[in-house]
């Protein structure tokens, strides 16, 4: 039979996936012998049998909740629902990792009208008695019942203000009898039946209560946010009331062994006497440093000081602890890995391997991969930002810190630019490639709609520009130049104001950003994940900037060059958009000669940035559509200058119309109807490195071929590349190593890898349309149903943001495999947005791949990711 409670003496601290991490952490310190408040734990097993049942709890859970109980009372010397001797019990959540604050607890369980009465005067203290019933009968009824809070804080707020007082310790024992009636009443208008007196129904009411709060929403925010699984469950620990509230020699605190803000070694933490736990969280009452309970309770801070010292020792990190005081006493509750800012977990990781607590290996797993975007982005100043208030709030898409005056398009914000502004805020309802510029120039980018993985998230993170898309709290007029936010207020062309990336909030001043500092424990714990890692970080780039900035952060060669963007560019869309309305090769040969000169310049760039790195460049992917204009202006202009009508141009846009423009004529579908751009951009490619190895640099050009569903389509595409560049290396007389490979981003190319490595010499998977077509939905579409996805649990994260393992990493797993026993040397990586993110990265070194490539301000998460992937999962390195 299934043993579902375990009396904290039980348990110890490697029974985390059945206890939470608090019952786990409980349960040691008891073990420690440190002076912790006996209680018992609901495992998570209980929790998930809760949700299967139909969220309820079994009789024989139940029955062993109340056996347990029973035992409890022995070792305490104490009986539940006894008014002579009352056992009070505190009722907290636990999952397996910590979620501070997204979950629910209830405290002084098990008082009801007349055990507070025998509490009174067992105590010989009245007030404490009936603050404690107040303070229950408010907190059942919130976190239970679903009464608001507030409605019981307003009758508080009354009684001190007839009392002419403003703080809750200044309300005497009458007084908080009073509030408990008044507590009880509203709960009867509210409810319709009476506060529950059984303790028995309190218990198990709370139970059910804490189970049910492992899906409240910000729970379940949390764990996407998190990558924690909503199948794990949370404990719920059940502990014998001690009291920060008896008096002036009673308090409670929260305390840490080093400064979770900049990582110090020093104790650092908060208390209040005469309290209980939520007053210190809830801000009611203003708490006092650790240090001053020296002055106050030597002995009582002596002792805790010890405890602190033992715990980081044992757990080998840097710890979160939660106390109370009853009577002079010290009682410890909690115990957990704290929570730190990016900057602390360098310098407490660094300094733990310096103190000889843990390896390097042990410090790599201590730093949240996900944190370091904060130290590679400016940051608003923190006194500046606690004082502004956001005016909407959208998806934190790309960290960092902007501010800046609003520009309504790409035009208008190059031109300011030109002009001299350079504080630039590109506001857009959504942007499209031909914003490209517009987002150069800018601090930061705001979008009405679009998601995660929308153009414009994806192309700020790579330019690692701040960014915020989705904002629908604001209402956006281009054409007019202006917006208006959810107050009413309307910002118009060249106001200001900021953004911030990491939030998502939107402010309508100008807020000062400091710069990131950039420490030398960065630069230590990154030396130590490059020893360590197997995995290969390349970058996505397009651009020399791009690149150089890749290098500062480490990147090992470029993963994806999207070529389609060179293009863009002002000098280079005119011909570019004449090769498109061509109507026959001669013409369209005729325009690529323009073309040519430019990527080749740009290749070259690329290749002496990147100084010998690999390289890897993506023939032309986006439909051509996507070049053309749109506005009628725009229209007539460009028709203009290419010497045909408006209605000729027209015509062609119409032509080229896409009703599925993702499963359009695109990719090597467009190398395969017009062999010749295939051939102009082989052409610049071999060319480029021809010259750079002239001037002595080794460099070894990949050329991928994108969206391939079939061996023969790669065949005929490779053919014209290997035709065009073997005439050029034997013309210039240069011998020149260069490699063909394909993007795997096509369901049917994963299925027939294996065929289509007779041809490919490496495969990158494109991650991102592999997922659009896996799935069956737009990445851009998708944030108008996902939310209703995870609140139906249907799904539990964005399948953009975080690598699908199931379905899509299946198909990656089942290419690898067939790729290699076709080409045993093959190189393989991914180049979607999945290539920056921690979970996605371990799955690509537990697969096999030999890199990923991410967005250049992402080059320092993979690299500390695929460090952790090999510590956690360890495999033989590759020459």
């Amino acid at each position: 039979m299934a043993k579902y409670v375990y009396l904290f003496s039980e348990g110890n601290a490697s029974m985390r996936n059945l206890l939470g991490g608090k019952g786990a952490n409980l349960a040691e310190m008891t073990g420690l012998g440190l002076p912790v408040p006996r209680g018992f734990t609901v495992t998570t097993e209980a929790c998930t049998r809760f949700y299967n049942d139909g969220k309820v709890i079994a009789k024989e859970i139940e029955d062993e909740i109340f056996a347990t109980l029973s035992k409890l009372e022995e070792i305490v010397g104490k009986k539940f629902g006894d008014p002579e001797n009352p056992l009070l019990v505190s009722v907290r959540s636990g999952a397996r990792v910590s979620m501070p604050g997204m979950m629910d607890t209830i405290l002084n369980l098990g008082l009801n009208d007349e055990v507070v009465e025998g509490l009174a005067k067992l105590t010989q203290n009245p007030r404490f008695a009936y603050d404690s019933y107040r303070r229950f009968i408010m907190m059942f009824s919130d976190v239970v019942m679903g009464i608001d809070r507030m409605k019981f804080e307003k009758l508080m707020d009354e009684i001190k203000e007839k009392k002419g007082v403003s703080a809750d310790t200044e309300l005497d024992a009458g007084d908080m009898k009073t509030l408990s009636e008044r507590y009880k009443e509203l709960y009867l208008k509210e409810m319709g039946v009476p506060f529950p007196q059984d303790p028995k129904v309190q218990l198990i009411e709370a139970v059910k209560a804490v189970f049910r709060s492992w899906e409240n929403p910000r729970a379940v925010v949390y764990r996407r946010l998190n990558d924690i699984p909503s199948d794990w469950g949370t404990a719920v620990n059940v502990q014998e009331m001690v009291f920060g509230n008896m008096g002036n020699d009673s308090g409670t605190g929260v305390a840490f062994t080093r400064d979770p803000s900049t990582g110090e070694k020093k104790l650092y933490g908060e208390f209040l006497m005469n309290a209980q736990g939520e007053d210190v969280v809830a801000g009611i009452r203003t708490p006092q440093p650790i240090d001053v309970l020296k002055e106050i309770n030597p002995d009582v801070y002596n002792q805790f000081v010890e405890i602190a010292e033992k715990l980081e020792k044992h757990y080998r990190d840097m710890q979160d602890m939660e106390f109370t005081i009853e009577h002079g006493k010290l009682f410890m509750l909690q115990t957990r890995n704290g929570k730190r800012t990016a900057q602390a977990a360098l310098k407490i990781a660094v300094d733990l391997v310096n103190e000889g607590m843990i390896t390097k290996e042990e410090a790599l797993l201590r730093v949240d991969p996900k944190q370091l975007d904060t130290l590679l982005h400016p940051q608003f100043d923190p006194k500046a930002l606690k004082a502004a208030k956001p005016i909407a709030k959208g998806l934190a898409a790309s960290p960092g810190a902007a501010t800046g005056k609003i520009y309504f398009s790409a035009e208008e914000a190059a031109q300011a630019y030109n002009a001299g502004e350079k504080l630039i805020i590109l506001v857009r309802l959504e942007t499209s490639p031909e914003d490209i510029e517009g987002m150069h120039v800018s601090q930061g980018i705001l979008t009405g709609r679009g998601g995660m993985t929308s153009h414009a998230a994806v192309v700020a993170r790579g330019m690692g520009k701040c960014c915020v898309v989705g904002c629908g709290e604001i209402i956006i007029n281009e054409e007019e130049g202006y917006f208006i936010d959810k107050n009413g207020r309307r910002y118009n062309k060249g106001d200001w104001i900021s953004l911030d990336g990491s939030t998502g909030n939107v402010y309508g001043e100008k807020l000062p950003t400091v710069a990131p500092e950039m420490t030398g424990y960065f630069g230590t714990l990154m030396k130590w994940a490059d020893e360590v890692r197997v995995l290969k970080v390349r970058t996505n780039a397009d651009t020399p900037r791009d690149a150089q900035q890749a290098l500062k952060f480490g990147a090992e060669g470029i993963g994806l060059c999207r070529t389609e963007h060179m293009f863009f560019d002002s000098d280079r869309i005119g011909a570019m958009r004449e090769m498109i309305v061509a109507r026959t090769e001669e013409q369209r040969r005729k325009a690529l000669e323009k073309l040519l000169p430019m990527q080749r310049s740009d290749f070259e760039e690329l290749f002496r940035v990147m100084k010998g790195y690999p390289v890897t460049i993506r023939f032309l992917d986006p439909p051509l559509h996507e070049f053309l204009p749109k506005e009628e202006e725009d229209i007539q202009a460009i028709a203009a200058e290419m010497g045909i009508t408006a209605e000729e141009l027209k015509a062609i846009i119409t032509e080229l119309h896409e009703f599925n423009p993702m499963l359009g004529h695109r990719g090597c579908r467009l190398a395969v109807s017009y062999p010749e751009i295939a051939e102009m951009q082989t052409r610049a490619v071999i060319e480029a490195a021809i010259n750079v190895k002239k001037e002595g640099l080794n460099v070894v050009p990949e050329i991928m071929i994108p969206l391939v569903g079939d061996v023969k389509e790669l065949k005929y595409v490779k053919d014209v590349v290997v035709k065009t560049a073997e005439a050029i290396i034997k013309e210039t007389g240069v011998e020149l190593e260069y490699r063909v490979g394909t993007m795997i981003e096509v369901p049917r190319a994963a299925i027939t890898a294996d065929e289509i490595a007779k041809e490919a010499e490496f495969f990158s998977f494109g991650t991102n349309d592999l997922t659009q077509m896996t799935f069956g939905f737009s990445r851009d579409d998708a944030g108008k149903f996902l939310e209703e996805y995870y609140s139906k649990k249907i799904y539990e994260f964005d399948p953009f943001a975080k690598l699908d393992q199931t379905g899509v990493g299946e198909l990656i797993r089942i290419a690898a495999e067939k790729g290699r026993k076709t080409r045993a040397n093959i190189k393989m990586g991914i180049c979607g947005e999945h290539g920056g993110d921690p979970s996605s990265i371990e799955f690509c070194h537990n697969v096999g791949l030999d890199y990923v490539s991410c967005s250049p301000y992402r080059v320092p998460i993979a690299r500390l990711a695929a460090a952790q992937a090999q510590v956690r999962n360890p495999r033989n390195k590759k020459a």
